[in-house]
């Protein structure tokens, strides 16, 4: 499909998702009056980092918090209602293409040299597979006539500041625990085992690529390129899954970190969608929970943050600073320990002990029990990360998060599903 009748489709998607200056300035600013505000909307906010933002930077930081499609809807519908959005890369080209957000120069980056080359090329080293659909990569740079692409240029289209891979959580020891017989899969989602006791993240950038993995892992459809999956394959998908929805195989979809935790907590779910943070909270509560290394590969996604094209010049000059800041140590060390990825881990690296260091980053063997954002302990002594280092989490990509081609279609076929 052509880049222009693709960016065509996709500004169609932005209906449906209401269904559901070359100096840099050196923080901390001295105000003379009322400190200004930087205004920041996204799904994945946390208080201690706007506080120490704030603390550091010198700056007053407002925090406006919503669930994934309704943070989007606004940020592509009402960019002066922001100066950051921070989200994730799926949809950039949305974001983009309504005119929501602005070019963000790569001279004013101060550590952008230091950027990961996952951020940058997709891959985390040479010869490691990229993963299907819509590596953000393709997406990041600003080309002449405004267009995005994977060129790299002296402009980008959004700050790539963290990123994972996810698996799927279960109860360890439960009936959907069968890793003393078979290797983990996305197939475990929809197996009858599991009957009544699965949760899905109702994201449909997210939702449908996890169950499209599970289905095909599971034999029920099959689907040839999980990055541009056909009309006939995604009828047939949504046919199934509809099926398994009236027949009560799923418990619920959460769409925040908070409720996939009481899914679990509340023994509402045994299996299910899970980001890091979910996982390791769980864990620093005392739930025996196990997060899968699936064998067909991991979903991957890259965190993003966006410069609003209606922010003022004071608050653009903040906005660059903010998004700076992040690539620092503190931020970079705080990300790490809720189980996330700086794009910048150097700089993370003298904020973490080196316990944590090996743990996260290198796949070793905690030598102490390891806090995380809480304080709390969340990992024990000796335990190993699930999937091992690094290097070897972010070789195993199977499909990233994104609007591939059809997306609307998708959509269509996934609020069908959960209608159903």
């Amino acid at each position: 499909m052509c880049k222009s009748l693709k960016n065509r489709e996709r500004r169609k998607v932005l209906k449906n998702l209401s269904l559901g200056a070359s100096s840099v300035l050196m923080a901390p600013y001295v105000w003379t009056q009322e400190k200004p505000v930087l205004r920041v909307l996204g799904a994945y906010l946390h208080e201690d980092v706007r506080l120490k933002a704030e603390e550091d930077l010198g700056f007053r930081i407002e925090f406006t918090f919503g669930e994934h499609s309704d943070v989007t809807h606004k940020a592509a519908t009402q960019p002066e209602s922001f100066d950051i959005f921070e989200k994730t890369a799926d949809y950039i080209d949305i974001l983009w293409n309504s005119g929501a957000i602005q070019p963000i120069e790569k001279n004013r980056i101060r550590e952008w040299p230091a950027v990961s080359s996952l951020a940058k090329t997709g891959r985390v080293k040479t010869g490691t597979q990229i993963g299907l659909g819509d590596a953000p990569y393709k997406e990041l740079n600003v080309l002449p006539g405004n267009i995005l692409g994977e060129t790299p240029t002296n402009q980008i289209s959004f700050l790539p500041y963290m990123h994972n891979v996810d698996g799927f959580g279960y109860l360890t020891g439960s009936t959907a625990d069968r890793s003393g017989e078979e290797t983990e899969s996305w197939s475990w989602l929809l197996d009858d085992r599991n009957h009544g006791k699965v949760g899905i993240l109702i994201d449909p950038a997210v939702g449908f690529n996890e169950l499209a993995l599970a289905a095909r892992a599971s034999g029920k459809v099959s689907i040839k390129d999980l990055g541009n999956m056909t009309r006939s394959e995604i009828d047939d998908m949504v046919k199934i899954l509809v099926d398994l929805k009236r027949a009560g195989h799923f418990a619920g979809f959460w769409s925040t970190l908070p409720k996939s935790v009481e899914f679990i907590k509340t023994g509402r779910t045994q299996i299910q969608s899970m980001f890091s943070p979910a996982f390791y909270h769980l864990k620093s509560k005392g739930v025996e929970i196990s997060y899968a290394v699936p064998k067909e590969g991991y979903r991957a996604w890259q965190g993003a943050l966006c410069l609003s094209s209606k922010t003022n010049p004071t608050a653009k000059d903040m906005a660059y600073e903010y998004m700076n800041w992040y690539l620092s140590g503190w931020p970079g060390a705080y990300i790490s320990r809720q189980g996330y990825y700086t794009s910048n881990p150097d700089s993370a690296r003298a904020y973490l002990s080196t316990s944590e260091w090996d743990y996260w980053y290198e796949g070793k063997p905690a030598e102490t029990d390891l806090p995380g954002i809480d304080g709390e302990t969340a990992v024990r002594k000796g335990e190993t990360r699930p999937g091992g280092s690094y290097t070897n989490r972010l070789s195993s990509i199977a499909v990233w998060n994104g609007i591939t081609t059809d997306y609307e279609y998708k959509l269509s076929g996934w609020y069908d599903f959960l209608t159903a």
